[in-house]
């Protein structure tokens, strides 16, 4: 992944993100970590499009952020898995497929059965969101993600809801992702899941690109302010 960040600044009602100005090469999975507030889930929206950044731009393989042709091949799974409540686990994959990528019926069923069975949950893809765990509705909301076929996928903290069982689940299950050969972007508070899916690691502190680098700084941090984050999240 080549990931540029040019002049980025990003307010609501205060400023949360001050000038970020970043270059990164040849990483296929890089972890966003630091404390709540720090910034991190507003940079995961902006690099994946979700949101358009007050000033500056991004650019992910040379190509914009804000390029409807960068947008069709990224896939996004939220804190909150954000399945339509009243389809099965099935139909809201096939729905996605047959409305936004013009799909038909069968070819719709097809991938989502496919991707529904790679995440283990071939008994369950029938389910409504509310009768299946927390960890498999969150497996269905990856597996919607895989469905469009997406050369990055987006994490946004996706085990923050969940208990520990569930969390393992989870993150498990992203592991056996790796073989698929797409890239990855995640905001993580779990370190032992950063030490494993990471390859690179990017710590924000107070909405700036405090320290980073290979997943090595978490074991010998230069700044302060990271060694502090390490001290508590132990």
């Amino acid at each position: 992944m080549k990931l540029e960040i040019k002049n980025i600044t990003h307010q609501y009602d205060v400023e949360v993100l001050h000038q970020l100005n970043f270059t990164l090469t040849n990483y296929k999975s890089i972890a966003l970590i630091g404390v709540s507030g720090s910034g991190k889930s507003t940079l995961i929206r902006l690099l994946s499009g979700l949101e358009k950044p007050s000033e500056g731009s991004v650019l992910i393989n040379d190509v914009p952020v804000s390029d409807k042709l960068y947008r069709d091949h990224v896939g996004f799974v939220f804190q909150s898995h954000n399945l339509f409540p009243h389809l099965s686990l099935k139909r809201n994959i096939t729905l996605i497929l047959e409305k936004t990528r013009d799909k038909s019926k069968q070819e719709a069923n097809d991938i989502a059965t496919k991707y529904l069975k790679l995440l283990h949950l071939e008994d369950q893809m029938d389910k409504l969101p509310k009768n299946v765990s927390g960890g498999q509705a969150q497996r269905a909301a990856i597996a919607r993600a895989l469905s469009i076929d997406p050369k990055i996928i987006f994490l946004d903290e996706p085990t923050s809801s969940l208990d520990p069982i569930l969390t393992h689940e989870v993150l498990t299950a992203v592991q056996d992702l790796k073989s698929l050969g797409k890239e990855f972007v995640f905001v993580t508070h779990v370190l032992s899941f950063v030490r494993d899916f990471a390859d690179y690691v990017i710590f924000m502190h107070e909405g700036n690109i405090h320290e980073h680098g290979t997943i090595d700084i978490l074991d010998h941090p230069k700044t302060i302010e990271l060694k502090e984050f390490m001290r508590k999240v132990h």
